[in-house]
């Protein structure tokens, strides 16, 4: 295995709930009210469309906002992966990625491990320049076992949800996250900073159709007819585990461009009354890279980010 690449599950497509246009001659994200499955091919006008987005959209009058899902592993923190991130707008790479304790981020000198204050007490996260950044891995439909579609968010409200439900239903399930049948809904609320306007979030539940019981017994089936056919959980979670710590950050350069594309507009008049449309960062004076060595300096004693 290659020492430094993280090794993430393998992606068919993309989730959304928002879109990137142009407008003005700048590229912009505009938020949705509905689902959008998109395969991993862009053009220019835009993501292409999965197959699956028109396959599911026809039982829905059209409007996407419930996808039937399952997991891939039993442990809720493989499946939903969420961290205070800072990008390089430039390069679209991350820079610093960090729990609310201890972050990783790129010095001159290699990986360093610093303490992480969360983006409210640092320095650097000013303008909204550290965010905190989710991904959710789900497979759709049976053709590919291993394969999953990505959902990518900076919403609080549906970070904070899908993270409040996983560790629900692996609780209750007794740690059978895999085997649950779920499905992935577009909920909406209004709060004071959205005057009144909708916001939209994603959560996941229970697939329609079913009550939790029935979706508990479901769950404990499968699981005795896979272990029957020898499938090892366990050691898919472990070779997961072992993936995803194999590198320093779990998106490379190249995805990072769309994200830093659709999660950091750079437009002044970009919106920021949805989830999927965030406010731009203000210009820093001084510079990132400045503060960053700034900083580094007070940890380490010299200037230490190139």
């Amino acid at each position: 295995m290659l020492k430094g690449l993280a090794i993430t599950p393998p992606v068919l497509g993309r989730i959304s709930i928002g879109k990137v246009i142009e407008k003005n001659g700048k590229r912009l994200p505009e938020k949705d009210d509905q689902f959008t499955i998109t395969s991993q091919v862009q053009s220019k006008d835009g993501w292409l469309l999965h197959p699956l987005n028109d396959e599911l959209r026809k039982s829905q009058e059209n409007k996407l906002r419930n996808i039937p899902v399952r997991l891939l592993f039993n442990e809720p923190d493989l499946n939903f992966r969420a961290d205070y991130t800072l990008f390089d707008r430039q390069s679209g790479r991350p820079l610093c990625v960090g729990n609310g304790e201890t972050c990783k981020r790129v010095t001159q000198d290699g990986m360093q491990s610093l303490p992480c204050p969360s983006p409210d007490g640092c320095s650097l996260a000013q303008g909204n320049a550290c965010k905190p950044y989710g991904r959710l891995n789900v497979l759709i439909g049976d053709d590919d076992p291993l394969g999953s579609f990505v959902f990518r968010t900076t919403g609080f409200n549906s970070i904070r949800t899908l993270a409040a439900r996983l560790q629900y239903f692996s609780a209750i399930s007794g740690n059978r996250l895999a085997c649950l049948p779920l499905e992935l809904r577009l909920r909406s609320k209004s709060t004071r900073q959205s005057h009144g306007t909708p916001i939209f979030y994603v959560d996941i539940t229970v697939r329609s159709g079913l009550s939790l019981e029935d979706a508990l017994l479901e769950a404990k089936q499968r699981e005795e007819t896979r272990r029957a056919s020898g499938f090892d959980q366990s050691a898919l979670d472990h070779a997961a585990q072992q993936g995803f710590s194999n590198g320093a950050f779990e998106d490379s350069e190249e995805d990072s461009g769309a994200i830093v594309e659709e999660f950091f507009p750079t437009a002044e008049n970009s919106p920021s009354n949805a989830e999927t449309q965030l406010q731009p960062a203000a210009p820093a004076k001084p510079s990132l890279v400045q503060k960053l060595e700034s900083q580094a300096t007070r940890h380490n004693g010299r200037p230490s980010i190139q």
